[in-house]
């Protein structure tokens, strides 16, 4: 079915604002008085969560068990490291708050914090991955809730075995694999980004391999220094044994394929060149793809590239490197009229214009993206973390953030910014807020 509700959550953090994160539910049927618009606000109970990402409490990975239903939202909290479960299925419309999870809980039955990604395992039980320790330092691996009690279990992974860093997974059960991305040491990126920390070890580059029964670290790939690999997706087909996972410093995206019995093997298949610039914090702007979506028919790869502002649409195929197809800026940091002057450009002929949807200025670059099941809707909002977000795009924290709708063409391929959609959260009612992560009610293209 089309979707028809979106949960967006919703962080305050580093807006000067006082007021709790909060999970905003936006109408998407175009035939309500009330379409994109947020139609209720679920706030915290606590101040500085960071709300970021979301995931469900029983995902396709469950699709055989009939009594299975999307009835839970769960929200790990990025920097306050507590978690709060959502109760969707009473009222999809109107969600309520029925468990919360305490830091200190995780802190001491984990030795984890910073949390981030959650999604459900085969077996029912979520899984939760973590950037760091407790106290900043980079630390990966996975935490572990009951599906049903929500209960904290533990760490997932053999003892002695959590990655230096981490930051999102997926996972493949018919090949018994889960495969996890790295991210930043969590004490340094709250500082913002500097460019003296590259080269020092702050900025991952391995990419994971476990096994998924066994829980144990298999392989490593050394995707380059400071390549910062985030987004990591396998294709949606149960059999499939590939993937592909984005590089934001490094602007390089990689496919991971199954080439033994039990081995992988990774392959470069996209690079997006940096851009040489004055008025930047460098003299180079890389491509900072910080979200990655594949359709549900493994047809098409989508890209948010948060610094330069453009969402890319690549052809996948399994005879050759993907295709781009469709582009479109939607704000970035290389507008024309802006305090950035590009001087030397692989791709562009002259900087792009600003974008202004129903009167609004869109401030920001693309970060997190959803896609409609049907793959011709991608959603996209501009937040990629409060503390960056202020660094890098201070009217986009000042006005609010927003989220926008991308029409697709599926036949040819193509991207276009639907220009009477606009959900504008900067005018909340509590003041501009800033918002991340996207999933709808029916289920989406990340779940």
């Amino acid at each position: 079915p089309r979707e028809e509700v979106a949960y967006v959550t919703c962080t305050y953090r580093e807006t000067c604002i006082d007021q709790p994160d909060f999970l905003a539910t936006i109408d998407l049927n175009p035939r309500s008085p009330y379409y994109c618009q947020v139609i209720h606000r679920l706030p915290m109970p606590n101040l500085k969560d960071e709300l970021h990402s979301s995931g469900w409490s029983a995902g396709c990975a469950c699709f055989d068990n009939v009594t299975t239903k999307r009835n839970k939202l769960i929200l790990p909290c990025l920097i306050s490291s507590r978690i709060y479960v959502v109760d969707v299925g009473s009222q999809c419309r109107a969600p309520k708050l029925c468990k919360m999870i305490e830091p200190v809980d995780v802190f001491w039955k984990c030795n984890k914090g910073y949390l981030n990604v959650p999604r459900s395992l085969p077996c029912g039980d979520i899984l939760i991955a973590n950037t760091g320790d407790p106290a900043g330092n980079a630390k990966g691996g996975f935490i572990v809730l009951d599906g049903e009690t929500f209960e904290l279990k533990g760490n997932w992974e053999n003892e002695c075995e959590a990655p230096p860093s981490g930051y999102d997974f997926c996972f493949q059960p018919r090949h018994n694999v889960l495969i996890s991305s790295a991210g930043v040491v969590p004490k340094r990126a709250g500082r913002g980004f500097c460019p003296n920390d590259l080269k020092k070890g702050v900025y991952g580059r391995r990419l994971n391999v476990w096994n998924l029964s066994c829980r144990s670290l298999t392989q490593c790939f050394d995707l380059g220094e400071d390549s910062l690999p985030l987004s990591v997706k396998f294709l949606h087909n149960p059999e499939a044994a590939e993937g592909y996972v984005s590089c934001a410093l490094s602007g390089v995206t990689y496919r991971f394929y199954k080439c033994e019995v039990s081995n992988w093997a990774v392959e470069e298949v996209i690079r997006i060149p940096a851009k040489d610039v004055t008025g930047w914090i460098m003299p180079k702007m890389p491509a900072f793809t910080v979200d990655l979506v594949i359709s549900m028919d493994d047809r098409y790869l989508y890209l948010s590239n948060w610094l330069h502002g453009d969402i890319r649409q690549y052809e996948l195929s399994k005879n050759c490197k993907p295709r781009l197809v469709g582009q479109v800026f939607v704000g970035g940091s290389i507008l024309r009229g802006g305090p950035v002057t590009v001087c030397r450009d692989e791709e562009l002929k002259c900087q792009p214009e600003p974008l202004v949807v129903k009167c609004k200025r869109v401030y920001g670059g693309p970060c997190k993206l959803q896609l409609s099941l049907d793959g011709k809707r991608l959603y996209v909002t501009n937040s990629f973390y409060s503390t960056w977000d202020k660094q890098f795009y201070p009217n986009m924290v000042r006005e609010g953030s927003v989220m926008l709708q991308i029409d697709v063409d599926t036949e040819k391929g193509g991207l276009t910014v639907n220009k009477n959609f606009l959900v504008d959260f900067g005018k909340e009612p509590n003041g501009p807020c800033l918002a991340h992560e996207i999933h709808f009610a029916c289920g989406d293209s990340t779940s």
